[in-house]
């Protein structure tokens, strides 16, 4: 799979499985996960994670970010306002200028509130930065961030943490249809087979965190979550066979023993 490169903004990937920073029990328990997962990109939630306190136990201290990429967000802002000035901080505590942008639009389903999002991705472009920005599955939504210049679109598959799986495919693949940038989905992954069948629909990548990290062993569920994006990813390049209505023998007709 070396060859099969996953290419966002300028950054250059060979594992298409990003993951997050929260949930998990200690900086000890994700840094194994993150080992386990094979994913060369991790997101840091700027407003919660440690990254500047050097007083206190950080992130760094446990996942070089001269090995991993850092990806900070902006989890936790419900405005553009927010958005915006927690990655200009977040940029100068780390030079980081590759960002994830998610403004949501209530605590409890933690959709994305659109029109902040669109505000909030025209500013930051505006600005400098390589946005991968979190959506709703509205393929139109999708095409007007792409459009603005977010260098990857990453549409929910349900609600974040929710672990639902899928719940609008067709709507994924309208996505994927029109996309000229990397489409990640980001958001209501559960399992293995979740993963698996994002990939299979032809999705550039995959990001998750709760699934892991709220796994009954997060180490293990990251391992099976690699091999689930490599497997998915091999079908799609493989191309799967077409569907049939009725069953179709696996050997010819040609040769057959002939009965009375």
């Amino acid at each position: 799979m070396s060859d099969d490169i996953l290419q966002i903004a300028d950054y250059k990937f060979t594992s298409r499985l990003i993951i997050g920073t929260g949930k998990y029990k200690d900086f000890n328990e994700t840094k194994q996960a993150l080992e386990a997962s094979g994913a060369e990109m991790i997101t840091v939630a700027t407003r919660r994670v440690n990254i500047e306190e050097k007083n206190q136990q950080m992130l760094q201290d446990f996942i070089d970010p001269q090995k991993y990429i850092y990806l900070p967000n902006t989890a936790g802002c419900f405005t553009a306002h927010d958005a915006i000035r927690t990655l200009r901080l977040a940029r100068t505590a780390g030079n980081w200028n590759l960002v994830k942008l998610e403004v949501l639009s209530d605590p409890k389903t933690l959709y994305p509130k659109v029109t902040e999002t669109i505000k909030a991705a025209e500013i930051l472009i505006k600005d400098g930065f390589e946005v991968m920005v979190y959506t709703s599955d509205d393929p139109i939504v999708a095409k007007e961030l792409e459009d603005i210049g977010c260098c990857a679109i990453m549409p929910l598959a349900a609600p974040i943490g929710s672990g639902l799986g899928i719940q609008n495919p067709l709507n994924i693949e309208f996505i994927l249809e029109q996309a000229k940038v990397p489409i990640i989905v980001d958001a209501g992954v559960g399992t293995a087979s979740d993963a698996s069948i994002v990939m299979e629909m032809g999705c550039d990548g995959v990001l998750m965190n709760t699934a892991i990290a709220q796994a009954k062993n997060p180490v293990l569920m990251a391992k099976a979550m690699k091999l689930a994006v490599q497997s998915g990813r091999l079908a799609y390049l493989a191309g799967r066979m077409p569907k049939k209505k009725y069953g179709s023998a696996s050997s010819p007709d040609e040769g057959k023993i002939k009965t009375a």
